[in-house]
């Protein structure tokens, strides 16, 4: 029966969607028509009995009745009732209907119709499968932010808010905002710069895919750290251009006579704190890269994604510091400092190509935000921001510590047993294996204990002989890591042969 299917319609409607009962069973109703079981010319029954069948008010009912009329799927004859139209189209035999909300009729997107980049960026190098967030799935740690003061800020700008601060923006940003973070990377991370390089982004991500459309065409090379940041790799794919492996060692990205025969336009590293193995790059090798840059004619994107968190050791100077050509881009990101939903970030253009960054990113992207941007600048302004990072880093340090403190015992002297790289700056570490080791297999094995940890050969490109696990401590609570860590250090202990497996 008719009140039959829309009710059980209806039931699954409410549980999925939470759907107010008059689109409920507007939705109903749709599918009925849709998938035949009402057909073309057929009378529909009475409001009025509708509503009793269905233990709907009648009001309820009409709604309903009047959406799909107006939206042309029923057609009322005066005198005679309401009848669904003859021109509703019916579902092709074998054929399921699309459910509302779902993107295809069987709930995937029909992979055929997407081109071949974008099948590319759909199933390669997913952020579901590398970012390193947690290694305890499901929380995330904001307590030390101050929420309460970050609210009063943002309404406060709200209430102060020219109507111009509604529009877009095409100066690079709220200019108190692009002065304060000037100042701030040139007094901590050594950035040669003024104001007016600064170009106020909404994350790393908009800012390598900026870079990308202006120094470079379809099909030019970039170089990219191997491993890599999966975001980069991502924002060069969709921009069409030439991914060109480069090994990463101790001492950073380290090209060799056979990667110049791949001559870049751009070269994407990471220098601070290699992502994912966390090396440091050396002067030497600074120079070097610089020097290689400007043989081949390339620009450097220089990602400092997590300077902020420098646990052991004198903080380390940005590369742009020692750039003399003006060949290197500068970007950086509040997400790690403030919370990852706040959406912006910076770019540090050289100057000769700053305006022309500013309009085309203007043209793009249509920037905006400007009472959020106007609450960040006087979060920084007024020491808040210092505040916060301070104590943030303290409380990541102790997370840090307690995490190197449980892999203790699977440490071994030397580089061929396990050790640790990347610890002394950032929000993960990452634990190098043998090359023997499956990481893949041990990263599920922890995942069926529920923990959350990443293989490091997930993040290589070309290479074959990285094996690790990539560990974020970051969104994990110090009680967190202090009884779980034990739990991932006997699973890794377990697949070094080195605990029985009924442990």
């Amino acid at each position: 029966m008719l009140s039959e299917f829309l009710l059980t319609e209806m039931n699954r409607l409410g549980a999925q969607d939470a759907l107010p009962l008059h689109r409920q069973l507007y939705e109903a109703l749709r599918r009925a028509m849709l998938d035949g079981k009402l057909g073309a010319g057929e009378r529909l029954p009475s409001s009025r009995d509708l509503a009793q069948d269905l233990g709907l008010s009648r009001n309820t009912v009409v709604a309903a009745i009047n959406q799909l009329s107006v939206e042309g799927y029923l057609a009322s004859r005066v005198g005679s009732g309401t009848y669904v139209n003859e021109s509703v189209p019916r579902a092709l035999p074998g054929r399921a209907t699309r459910r509302p909300g779902a993107p295809g009729g069987n709930g995937s997107v029909p992979t055929g119709r997407l081109s071949t980049r974008g099948l590319a960026l759909s199933t390669t190098f997913c952020a579901t499968e590398l970012e390193v967030q947690p290694f305890t799935p499901g929380i995330a740690d904001f307590s030390a932010f101050p929420l309460t003061l970050w609210q009063r800020l943002q309404n406060k700008h709200w209430r102060m808010t020219y109507p111009d601060m509604l529009d877009y923006n095409d100066s690079g940003g709220y200019a108190p905002l692009r002065r304060a973070i000037a100042d701030y990377l040139r007094v901590f991370r050594s950035v040669q710069l003024d104001a007016d390089q600064v170009i106020v982004t909404t994350g790393t991500q908009q800012s390598l895919e900026l870079c990308a459309r202006l120094l470079a065409d379809h099909g030019d090379t970039v170089w990219v750290e191997d491993p890599a940041y999966w975001g980069a790799v991502k924002a060069f794919m969709a921009t069409g251009l030439a991914i060109h492996p480069v090994p990463v060692d101790d001492e950073g990205i380290h090209p060799g006579t056979a990667d110049d025969a791949h001559p870049p336009k751009l070269i994407y590293l990471t220098p601070s704190h290699q992502y994912p193995t966390g090396a440091v790059m050396s002067l030497p090798r600074r120079h070097q890269l610089l020097s290689t840059a400007r043989a081949h004619g390339a620009w450097v994107l220089e990602d400092d994604y997590d300077s902020e968190y420098r646990f052991s050791g004198p903080p380390i100077s940005s590369l742009e510091g020692l750039d003399n050509d003006g060949r290197v881009f500068y970007m950086g990101t509040f997400s790690k400092v403030l919370y990852p939903g706040i959406k912006l970030g910076y770019l540090i253009a050289p100057r000769p190509l700053a305006a022309a960054f500013k309009q085309a990113h203007y043209d793009l992207n249509r920037p905006g935000q400007m009472p959020l941007q106007a609450a960040l600048a006087e979060f920084i302004e007024m020491g808040h921001f210092s505040s916060a990072l301070r104590r943030a880093r303290q409380n990541y340090g102790e997370r840090r510590a307690a995490l190197l403190d449980a892999l203790k015992p699977v440490l071994a002297p030397g580089t061929e047993g396990p050790f640790i790289s990347g610890a002394e700056q950032g929000l993960h570490l990452c634990l190098r294996l043998p090359a023997t080791v499956d990481d893949a297999a041990l990263a599920q094995r922890i995942a069926q204990q529920g923990l959350t940890v990443r293989p490091l050969s997930a993040y290589c490109l070309a290479r074959h002989d990285l094996k690790g696990l990539v560990i974020g401590y970051g969104y994990a609570p110090l009680r967190e890591i202090q009884r779980c860590g034990p739990v991932l250090a006997a699973a890794v202990r377990q697949a070094l042969g080195t605990l029985p497996a009924e442990h």
